[in-house]
């Protein structure tokens, strides 16, 4: 059966890989981008199968004006991939304040925009998946990444609980975490570096871009391979909440659970000696 997607940050990497592969199953997709022209020449060959939108997903009415487009065009929205970010990078203390509220902008709050837009056709419809994109730091902390992980931390919490209060509207949410995928991410255009230069971070920040530079465009993921998968979640009745993508994720999610329940198991009695 045919759905109509709607992926954000569809442009480049992941979200072009996720919209790709929708197409290719035969589902209409509406793909959005801040850059518009980059969408027309992604999308033109596809024609009437695709609808895209420049959207900036910090803005909350161009959310809605998105998601009131899809429905002319379509006149439903079965499939919602929150997929627009990029990583700040740096140590907490090197990154100001301006450059932390633009990270939740648009990681956490332009994710709420357009499921907030979303939500409400899905709930008319009483169907539909809403598909997150998290990341293996949105598991666990990563050195250096303290503000990109908070804010993809944000996004796990948030679909946990979005999740509960929606089930009773057979609407279903996944939060996709993965690894290091063959992307544009770590480029410098996609990844924003602290800005404060403090003596004490130098050995860090020589080590940081060593083992960027050496990763970037030579990480394992395949992100048509993640889309092809995506495309299958969401065809499955009963999609997991939390889906791993990649092996190096894999061993990170298996590495934390392991460590929580070893120290939880080892603090056990402090723990019940709260209780009255």
């Amino acid at each position: 059966m045919s759905k109509v997607w709607f992926v954000t940050g569809s442009g480049s990497g992941l979200g072009a890989a996720i919209a790709k592969a929708a197409l290719a199953a035969g589902h209409q997709v509406v793909a959005s981008d801040l850059d518009a022209e980059r969408l027309s020449e992604l999308y033109g060959p596809y024609g009437d199968q695709v609808l895209t939108a420049r959207l900036d997903i910090r803005e909350s009415h161009e959310a809605e004006a998105g998601v009131a487009s899809a429905l002319t065009r379509f006149g439903r929205i079965d499939v919602l991939v929150n997929n627009a970010g990029y990583g700040q990078f740096g140590p907490f203390e090197t990154i100001g304040p301006e450059a932390v509220e633009r990270q939740f902008a648009t990681n956490v709050f332009g994710t709420l925009n357009v499921t907030r837009a979303v939500l409400p056709v899905m709930r008319r419809q009483r169907e539909g998946h809403v598909i997150n994109m998290s990341s293996n730091g949105g598991f666990k902390g990563v050195s250096g990444a303290s503000m990109y992980s908070a804010s993809k931390f944000a996004i796990e919490g948030f679909s946990e609980s979005l999740a509960l209060e929606v089930a009773p509207f057979n609407i279903k949410v996944s939060v996709v975490e993965p690894g290091a995928f063959r992307t544009n991410f770590l480029d410098n255009q996609t990844l924003r570096y602290g800005g404060k230069e403090l003596e004490d971070y130098a050995d860090f920040w020589v080590k940081a871009k060593a083992v960027f530079e050496s990763r970037n465009h030579q990480q394992v993921g395949d992100p048509d391979k993640l889309g092809s998968a995506l495309v299958k979640l969401a065809d499955n009745p009963a999609p997991p909440f939390r889906f791993v993508a990649g092996a190096d994720a894999l061993k990170v999610v298996e590495e934390k659970l392991a460590a929580v329940a070893a120290e939880t198991a080892a603090w056990r009695d402090l723990t019940l000696s709260t209780d009255f």
